[in-house]
């Protein structure tokens, strides 16, 4: 249907205001509204209308620029050496096929490299002199953002050009100056690990992976407190970084002819490249790799939206150009999100460790992005509301970032009427404690039955045992279930009292655990397990086995607690040996273990280094608490609140009556001990850029045992910054103030010297 210029132009303006509108949302405030099906259809309407109108194709048309937001306010700009493009995209096996025909015709005899099209955070890399000198945004393909300093806390980044394979000829010719190009993203595993993590927190989760990578990218440290900075570095060590391409470099020059070819040399530079790339010489190849990872793409690493197609000959790239937006030699496939319907059957309430009261969805088993799904969150009661779901509803359910199931909302024309709106509980479905906010204005409820609520003991008894705590082999959720909540019989952590606490833990004995019955739990869905035959639910005893007739009449126990033809298991007894091994970890993990609120790995050292035991803990003021490098107000305040409360202090000495010291050894040694052998002693140093010989971790555990205080933020009372390759802000700033700046080899020396003291 013809359609009139001026209802072109309206159209045309309504579509950029959004598009323009959806980006920010996407880039900038990494909170997306829209799905990318909704977006990419509105781009390829625009473009339609700029076919028939060029005129409208003006330079503030987002045709013209690049699917990035503006460079921010909050960092420093940086100019690419070389342009950064965009892609150009299709939709459809025909359009790709089309492509890839007429670019055949354009760069004859060259075969096409096949590629996952990673749905991450573009990013660039200058190296000059083979060392890392800047990270960049894509930002408008021009100017980017300088995000050097949180990149440097991203794993397996090189900070200089290394050589891996010498036998590559081009390998050792480091160029002077090259920008690596490639996509900063989230692993679905540690994604998925971020957003339990950020719920559990009572805050917002992140939409997607993609959103969750450019959100911890895009971070300033200044004025943040020091928890909120620990934050940040924990979720940049958990991005990644695959590389696609390089900049300000003709990879010719150095005898690198295709791109296949430049990234085995990237390779042999120690970057990570694509494991699942490919070169192919047929348009049938490409179909064919394009559907192989269509149906795995539920199982593979990161998220990708589609597949990469490249003209792979460096010389027919060139020939083809580009346009001024994207390469004439390569396109993007995007896959269609996958949408499955299905039956909403209830809406339960879980509890989490801190007491937050967490709707999720019960549905109808469903396929979707390569597993079977049966539950779905629903964060809080606003949420639910919002998506206007009925218990009875058909619903529309994807996974968000192909990872996290999510339910879009109801399908509203198959309503019959038999729907039922979901009213938020006021009472927990664990322990029939009260459901309120923690403060005023909150959405989120909680559980007030803070003590004894099993649910929140189960999930702080499993945080004792995780990796950042008191890393306790077999203390996790299936044991801490056990322990908290058998199927039948008290808990072995129930006091005299009948009270369930995380108290008695430490106190356990092989009688109490031996005759433990639980229920089993669908690892896939959380629900109880049945016997098949019965449909009665599925009960173990995990903490004992059928005993060995080989032993005879010995006993492994003492007590006759424990039925005659059974043994305790392995489980059991290495349970109690590793909950034995625990009670001699450092002060900082028990000050993790406790579950205060705030007081992470960072703040436990910090606390532990500076005081030595919890009992002079307990003695500071709220004031020497909060002078800490590392604590800070919030966190002290917390510290303070939590030592206030008669139930906790009952666990501390509960554990210390079996035997768990709350001190360092060494740190009272320390005390005694002439400390001018302590070089850095009283002083506060700041690591900033990459080092040879140190992660950023190890290199501040070294001014931890030289007796300095590592610190996050330059200030005029640093005593010196330790300034590697890549130091940004901070190394300007410490300049600006007159602070001592010294590189990693006087450091080293430093640290040499305070041994032979």
């Amino acid at each position: 249907m013809a359609v009139d210029f001026e209802s072109a132009r309206t159209r045309h303006q309504e579509l950029s205001a959004n598009l323009l509108q959806w980006r920010s949302e996407y880039y900038a405030e990494n909170a997306s509204t829209v799905t990318d099906a909704v977006y990419d259809q509105a781009f390829q309407e625009l473009l339609e209308i700029e076919r028939t109108f060029p005129e409208l194709a003006g330079q503030d048309s987002p045709s013209q620029s690049f699917e990035e937001a503006p460079s921010s306010s909050l960092f420093q700009a940086i100019v690419h050496a070389e342009r950064m493009y965009s892609l150009d995209n299709v939709f459809s096996e025909e359009e790709l096929s089309s492509w890839l025909v007429k670019t055949s015709q354009n760069a004859q005899g060259s075969k096409f490299l096949c590629e996952l099209k990673v749905d991450g955070l573009a990013i660039s890399l200058q190296y000059r002199s083979g060392e890392l000198f800047s990270a960049a945004t894509r930002g408008d393909g021009i100017t980017g953002e300088d995000v050097t300093e949180n990149v440097l806390e991203i794993p397996g980044i090189p900070r200089r050009i290394g050589v891996a394979n010498t036998t590559t000829a081009s390998a050792n010719e480091i160029p002077e100056l090259v920008e690596i190009r490639g996509e900063i993203f989230f692993p679905l595993n540690e994604f998925e690990t971020l957003n339990a993590e950020t719920v559990a927190a009572g805050e917002k989760p992140f939409a997607n992976p993609r959103n969750a990578a450019a959100g911890s990218l895009r971070q300033k440290r200044e004025g943040k407190k020091d928890a909120a900075v620990e934050l940040m570095k924990a979720r940049l060590g958990r991005l990644r970084l695959v590389v696609h391409g390089v900049g300000h470099l003709d990879p010719e020059s150095i005898g690198v002819k295709s791109q296949s070819e430049l990234y085995r040399l990237l390779e042999s530079w120690n970057f990570p490249t694509s494991k699942h790339y490919k070169s192919l010489s047929s348009v049938n190849e490409v179909l064919g790799y394009v559907q192989t990872f269509l149906e795995q793409r539920g199982s593979l690493e990161h998220e990708i939206d589609g597949v990469v197609v490249k003209v792979d000959d460096f010389s027919s790239q060139r020939e083809l150009g580009a346009t001024s937006r994207a390469p004439r030699w390569a396109i993007a496939y995007k896959y269609p999100p996958e949408e499955v319907h299905t039956k909403l059957l209830d809406i339960k309430l879980g509890i989490g460790r801190t007491g937050r009261a967490t709707p999720y969805a019960i549905m109808e088993p469903v396929r979707v992005s390569g597993s079977v799904v049966r539950n779905a969150t629903l964060h809080n009661q606003e949420v639910v509301a919002a998506k206007g779901v009925l218990i009875g509803d058909t619903v529309v359910l994807r996974k968000a970032g192909d990872v996290i199931p999510e339910i879009l909302g109801p399908v509203v024309r198959l309503r019959d009427g038999s729907e039922r709106k979901w009213v938020m509980p006021t009472t927990c479905p664990e322990c029939g404690g009260e459901l309120a906010p923690a403060k005023a204005g909150d959405v989120d409820l909680r559980c007030q039955n803070t003590r004894s609520c099993p649910a929140q003991v189960r999930g702080r008894v499993e945080h004792i045992g995780s990796r950042g705590a008191l890393d306790i082999e077999g203390l996790g959720e299936v044991t801490a279930a056990a322990l908290v909540s058998p199927i039948s019989g008290n808990s072995p952590l129930q006091d005299a009292e009948g009270v369930i606490s995380e108290a008695g833990l430490f106190s356990l004995t092989l009688d109490r655990l031996v005759n433990i019955e639980t229920q089993v739990l669908d690892a896939e869905t959380g629900e109880p397990k049945t016997v098949p035959e019965t449909g009665e639910p599925k009960i173990v005893t995990p903490f004992r086995k059928k005993a060995d007739a080989k032993k005879g009449e010995e006993k492994l126990f003492e007590g006759d607690s424990i039925e005659d033809g059974f043994e305790p298991s392995a489980l059991a007894l290495d349970l109690l040996a590793n909950l034995e091994k625990a009670k001699q970890q450092p002060l900082w993990r028990f000050l993790v273990a406790l579950n205060i609120r705030h007081v992470g790995p960072v703040a436990a050292r910090a606390l532990a280094n500076n005081f030595g035991s919890l009992e002079k803990i307990r003695g500071a003021t709220l004031t020497e608490l909060s002078e800490i490098d590392g604590v800070g107000q919030v966190i002290a305040q917390s510290i303070a609140d939590w030592l206030e409360v008669d139930w906790h202090i009952s666990i501390v000495e509960s554990w210390q009556a079996a035997g768990v010291h709350f001190t360092d050894p060494e740190f009272e040694a320390g005390e005694a001990k002439n400390q001018s052998s302590q070089i850095l002693d009283g002083q506060t140093v700041v690591i900033t850029g990459s080092m040879e010989n140190f992660t950023r971790e190890s290199a501040e555990e070294a001014v931890i045992a030289a007796g300095g205080k590592p610190s996050s933020s330059v200030s005029a009372k640093t005593s010196f910054v330790v300034a590697g390759p890549g130091a940004g802000s901070k190394l300007t700033k410490a300049e600006s103030l007159g602070v001592k700046v010294i590189d990693e080899a006087a450091f080293i020396e430093l640290l040499k010297s305070s041994e032979n003291l």
